[in-house]
């Protein structure tokens, strides 16, 4: 974060660092054009300091610069002073009213997509920080929502649930007005809309209107916005690149921070099974599996928490098809499935011997070895249930007949890539040669492949990547896209070093390193979740390792 955004760093901590610095010349302009307008304190009351510049004032509260410009430019201190051009401090009066609440009443529809949320973002930024200057609190209303339901809490709460908060249609008039009928008299009310709304509503004081004003081959470059009527003002809008991962909610800096009853050192790590975005980890008790399910994107909601599903025996393999959580259990040397959510008919079709698929007997070291790895994945093809075990895929169809179905495609640690098998995913299929590399890795509609695990080739839709490690004692661990680009995740056997390897350089995920065992990596998203410490798993970007949630050990 730069200097010039150091007084707005407790604001800013709800946003990540990059996103911070590219949204600082939009927010620092906002906050001009709303300071201009209306002052924190008030216009009447006691002295209080000063509070910003203005372009008007008496003598003595010209600024020294503009004294030296009298002594060095004459000339152009006199041509400024004649246009109002000079800059002067701006007094704060503190007032004994105006102490009520602030509230920001937003615009959700499609008129304000896009750039105009950025807008808002930069707007809510400035009202909070406002708002806790006056010693009060900010507050988003939705127009369209039932009056008097209003969004609160701090930032890192507030601005997920805002950008959640979309709606199908473009507010009214009449949505304005219920807005504010349903507010107390001491609230300060802003309205954040589109200049279409704004115009039906020409005396209204502390509007902010934004629409797209430039635009490039990358999208809009800049907006035009009007605070309270007043002349447009271009601004500058953050690189398209990180404004639309802010825009899918993906640059908040907050993680979630949930407990489940995970297993302490030596338990199994979660695991994403399949392309659905659902972690599934085994709890404490052999019969119990935890299953947190993740948004689109991969972000984790606040208010999301892992839910437990009790079986009657442990869990060999899970899976999530849809609204359904599949998972088969070990129970008197027999595989049972449990279907958790929408129906699968009767689950008792896919009983089958446990030694009809090679699985250890439940009780010996082997089958204890098994249930120290992850949750192996359990995919659903047709009526055919898909099994992973000692290298090959085993099917399980109704009836519980049991055939083989071809080998698991693995890199040298053997670790299954169970996305292989989803028709999404096979858009990426392994290039002529490539299957017979020692090391092959999949993920993300992308395949790569090296003769020694030091030298990659990744093929992709963009054509293809060579990638060189720079550590020959890094293992590759997963395969993931940023953009376009492929990024191999890789982790060192030594210190547990997890690292984002692109072809033009390399990244430390330092908060996912120093575990005893190898990160999970998502197949499809750019998500990875480690445990750097024992009870502790972060489920993270794996491109920028920025946390998304904490998981820890409950009690």
């Amino acid at each position: 974060m730069t200097v010039a955004l150091a007084p707005w760093a407790a604001t800013l901590s709800a946003l990540t660092p990059e996103l911070a610095t590219v949204l600082g010349p939009l927010l620092r302009r906002l906050d001009a054009l709303i300071g201009e307008r209306e002052s924190v304190a008030g216009v009447e009351g006691e002295p209080d300091g000063y509070g910003g510049l203005a372009r008007s004032g008496r003598p003595e509260q010209l600024l020294p610069s503009e004294w030296l410009l009298a002594e060095e430019f004459p000339e152009e201190f006199l041509r400024r002073w004649t246009e109002n051009e000079l800059l002067h401090l701006a007094p704060e009066l503190s007032s004994p009213v105006s102490r009520g609440r602030v509230v920001a009443l937003v615009d959700s529809g499609p008129g304000q997509a896009g750039a105009a949320r950025l807008v808002q973002l930069a707007a809510l930024l400035v009202l909070h920080r406002r708002a806790a200057a006056r010693g009060s609190e900010l507050l988003v209303g939705v127009l369209g929502n039932p009056p008097g339901q209003l969004i609160g809490g701090d930032l890192a709460e507030l601005l997920p649930r805002w950008l959640k908060a979309r709606r199908h249609g473009d507010p009214t008039p009449e949505d304005v007005h219920d807005a504010e009928r349903a507010l107390d008299a001491a609230a300060q009310t802003w309205l954040l809309t589109s200049p279409r709304l704004a115009a039906q509503l020409p005396a209204r004081q502390r509007t902010v209107t934004s629409a797209e004003a430039d635009w490039s081959a990358d999208g809009a470059g800049q907006v035009r916005v009007r605070v309270n009527g007043g002349p447009a003002v271009e601004l500058p809008l953050p690189p398209v690149r990180i404004a639309v991962r802010a825009l899918r909610g993906a640059e908040f800096g907050n993680s979630a921070d949930l407990r489940a009853p995970l297993p302490g050192i030596g338990g199994a790590l979660p695991a994403f099974t399949v392309c659905a975005g659902t972690l599934l980890a085994r709890g404490r008790e052999a019969g119990v599996l935890i299953a947190l399910g993740l948004a689109g994107g991969g972000a984790v909601d606040s208010a999301a928490r892992p839910r437990r599903h009790e079986l009657p025996g442990p869990a060999i393999a899970a899976g999530r098809q849809g609204r359904r959580l599949l998972v088969l259990y070990a129970q008197y040397e027999r595989l049972m499935l449990h279907v958790s959510g929408r129906g699968l008919g009767d689950p008792a079709r896919y009983k089958v011997r446990a030694a009809e698929l090679d699985l250890p007997r439940v009780g010996s070291a082997e089958f204890a070895e098994l249930m120290a790895q992850p949750v192996l994945p359990l995919l659903r093809e047709g009526e055919d249930l898909l099994l992973p075990l000692a290298g090959q895929w085993r099917r399980i169809s109704p009836g519980g007949r049991v055939a083989g179905d071809g080998p698991v495609v693995s890199t040298a640690g053997g670790r299954p890539f169970c996305h292989a098998r989803e028709p999404r995913l096979s858009a990426a299929p392994v290039p002529n040669g490539a299957a017979d590399a020692e090391h092959l890795v999949h993920g993300a509609g992308f395949v790569g492949w090296s003769a020694d695990g030091r030298e990659w080739e990744v093929h992709g839709p963009g054509g293809s990547r060579r990638i060189v490690l720079g550590d020959g004692a890094a293992e590759v661990i997963g395969l993931v896209a940023d953009g376009a680009e492929p990024v191999l995740i890789t982790r060192t056997t030594a210190a547990g070093l997890v690292r984002a390897v692109r072809a033009a350089g390399v990244r430390t995920l330092s908060a996912l390193s120093g575990g005893s065992t190898a990160p999970a990596v998502h197949p499809r998203l750019p998500l990875i979740a480690a445990e750097p410490r024992p009870g502790r798993v972060v489920v993270a970007d794996a491109v920028s390792g920025r946390s998304h949630a904490v998981i820890r050990s409950a009690d």
